[in-house]
């Protein structure tokens, strides 16, 4: 038992002197092995390097050392491979290579990294398994406030970045605002010719007289004048060769206009039950007037409530959505992937 403590005690102390050297080492405490002085002659004065190194000697990076392993080369100094990372996201830079590279040839990178030259997979070693989500959030919230309490930042204001980035996501899952109001403009046009339709199947038939139906009629959805308005100036437009117009009005279908339609449905299923009329779905049969009537509303009332479902979806204060993450919201780019550009 006393090997064992003694054993632990040896570890822990070890552990401990590589803490401490990787401090002193990157915050020049103690005996510096090297004199890189020379090179913050060419850096300006009010460089950022300066200030991001004065925020970091406060930091507490016991979470990022405890996953720096004491067996085997201690590798570079994970709190300066931190700094590196650090800077180059000030300065916009997120590619590897390219850091890479700075740090070779940028002298404030050459002066954070004392004249090493950390290759691209020490960058990555570090980010897959020093640098981990839960360290790096808790060095961001250090980072943050060291920053006010230096008086660099406020805390009063929120700015949200609209800065817009491709996501890695399913490009084929969209839904934009315009073209369901492009087809739902045709299907309100079909529904409408099975209306007509409908009436003059009970007229021929004197299923109205004789069960007292009355006729229908086609329900209005508000706003389909200014969506039919679009369409018509974009056909125009196509043939003139100029660009589309943006067709993104909202429209609100009510609960009423899908059970109009089913209500027809109701009505033929009871005429059909009355005169003995047997709806048949086996190949090779043909089918009944009646039944094709009904198949007919069937699927436009399907259709009508899956747009009603799309606009629930996005709401009033958004134009598309992803069907794999409802909360997502496409926006066109200048040049996507597939070289469509806008």
């Amino acid at each position: 038992m006393a090997n064992d403590n003694h054993l632990f005690s040896v570890t822990c102390y070890n552990v401990t002197m590589l803490n401490n050297k990787y401090y002193n080492e990157f915050f020049d405490i103690g005996q510096q092995k090297m004199n890189f002085s020379f090179f913050e002659l060419s850096l300006p004065d009010d460089d950022p390097v300066y200030t991001l190194k004065k925020v970091m000697e406060e930091l507490d990076f016991s979470g990022l050392l405890a996953n720096c392993s004491d067996k085997g080369r201690t590798g570079y100094n994970p709190i300066m491979m931190y700094a590196v990372v650090t800077y180059a996201n000030m300065r916009g830079i997120r590619a590897v290579d390219r850091i890479v590279e700075l740090c070779e040839r940028d002298l404030a990178f050459i002066w954070l990294t004392k004249g090493q030259k950390p290759k691209r997979d020490a960058f990555y070693e570090f980010k897959n398994k020093k640098l981990t989500s839960d360290v790096l959030d808790e060095l961001n919230y250090q980072f943050l406030r060291r920053l006010q309490k230096e008086g660099f930042i406020t805390l009063k204001s929120l700015f949200i970045d609209g800065t817009k980035i491709e996501a890695n996501a399913n490009r084929y899952t969209f839904v934009w605002r315009g073209t369901i109001n492009y087809y739902l403009a045709g299907l309100l046009d079909t529904i409408d010719s099975l209306y007509q339709k409908y009436n003059l199947f009970m007229d021929e038939n004197e299923y109205g007289i004789q069960y007292d139906i009355p006729h229908a009629h086609m329900f209005v959805v508000e706003g389909m004048d200014k969506v039919r308005e679009v369409i018509e100036q974009n056909r125009k437009r196509k043939l003139t060769k100029h660009k589309k117009l943006p067709n993104h009005t909202i429209i609100k279908i009510d609960h009423c206009s899908p059970l109009e339609i089913l209500k027809l449905q109701k009505n033929l299923t009871q005429i059909a039950e009355q005169e003995q009329i047997p709806f048949v779905y086996e190949k090779g049969k043909r089918k009944p007037q009646i039944q094709k009537l009904y198949e007919e509303l069937e699927a436009c009332g399907e259709r009508l409530m899956g747009y009603k479902e799309c606009f629930e979806i996005m709401g009033t204060d958004r134009s598309s959505y992803s069907k794999t993450d409802l909360e997502a919201t496409f926006m066109r780019m200048k040049d996507d992937h597939m070289k469509n550009g806008q």
